[in-house]
């Protein structure tokens, strides 16, 4: 069989997948099946807010026929920060899964205070700051905003001391890939989480020709197999870019062994389970496990770092 073994900054996953933040995660019931399966390397909570949001009015989700992907306009409910970060703390020592808190504040201010409030704790997992929330109605994304992004993290970084990463939205042109990577490059991150869904996609039902979902007249963050090209293609982008130390977890368009395959070709360490998780259950990490090793049987590899960033391109 083959080792899904992960080295990750100064951590060890004993497996590669874990879950995209939103799914699976929003209260202890859901992060309690993710550190009992055997067949996930970690857990990332629900991106926490200071206080806790009901999100945007339903209906709010749709799959796609097909799975072909999904439409979401959830708004970041969830439990509020005190809420997740009483959960890190209780098990952190209870399990041999190194922990991922997830944080998203509002406002600049919100994503400062809770860091704060990380770095003065007893944590000592791993912080996913997510600067690409596409569903907050009139709140823009701020890893669109390359000077807000980078007095941020300049401000982050006088204080806080912890394992920090900062989960992406999906970038469409080389010299945003650039651009992001030269601020990035600057701190002494652990990880860069990409892709978050892509921003605003529109789905009509062709029975009713509405939309089918209500927030923001059904503009919502778009998931699931439709978007693995613009996931591969940031993972890539962003591994040719990034120091090496800067680890990357790879999310977006995931349904089989082979979508996990084709990440870590193009440089993930990590892979995160989104769309189909929510689709399919919990039982989707030992199905695309399973594949996965098939896949790394069949091209005869025996571990992960043998076919990590070994994509081929046509001279």
């Amino acid at each position: 069989m083959a080792n899904l073994s992960v080295n990750f900054g100064n951590f060890t996953f004993n497996k590669v997948l874990l879950n995209a933040s939103g799914v699976l995660c929003q209260d202890a019931n859901d992060l309690d099946l993710l550190l009992a399966n055997t067949h996930t390397g970690s857990l990332v909570t629900k991106s926490s807010t200071p206080t806790a949001r009901e999100g945007n009015p339903l209906p709010r989700y749709f799959a796609l026929s097909d799975q072909m992907g999904t439409i979401n306009s959830s708004g970041l409910p969830n439990h509020g920060f005190q809420y997740y970060l009483d959960y890190v703390l209780a098990n952190q020592f209870q399990t041999d899964k190194p922990l991922f808190f997830s944080i998203a504040g509002i406002a600049k201010q919100d994503n400062l205070d809770m860091l704060h409030k990380i770095q003065a704790s007893d944590y000592i997992g791993l912080t996913e700051l997510n600067l690409s929330c596409p569903n907050v109605p009139g709140k823009p994304q701020m890893a669109y905003d390359f000077h807000a992004t980078a007095t941020l993290l300049a401000e982050i970084f006088t204080f806080f001391t912890k394992p920090l990463g900062v989960k992406l939205p999906p970038y469409f042109d080389l010299a945003h890939f650039d651009e992001i990577a030269n601020i990035l490059n600057q701190y002494p991150l652990h990880f860069v989480n990409t892709i978050n869904s892509i921003g605003n996609g529109l789905v009509i039902d062709p029975e009713t020709d509405t939309v089918v979902i209500k927030p923001k007249e059904g503009f919502g963050g778009i998931g699931g197999k439709l978007v693995k090209a613009t996931a591969l293609a940031n993972v890539r982008a962003l591994r040719q870019r990034l120091k090496p130390e800067i680890n990357i977890i790879g999310t977006g368009g995931v349904t089989t062994g082979r979508d996990v395959y084709d990440h870590i070709l193009c440089g993930a360490d990590l892979v995160a389970i989104g769309s189909t998780l929510s689709v399919e259950g919990i039982s989707a990490f030992e199905r695309i496990e399973n594949e996965l090793e098939q896949v790394m049987t069949d091209k005869g590899y025996e571990t992960l770092d043998q076919c990590r960033n070994q994509l081929n391109i046509i001279e």
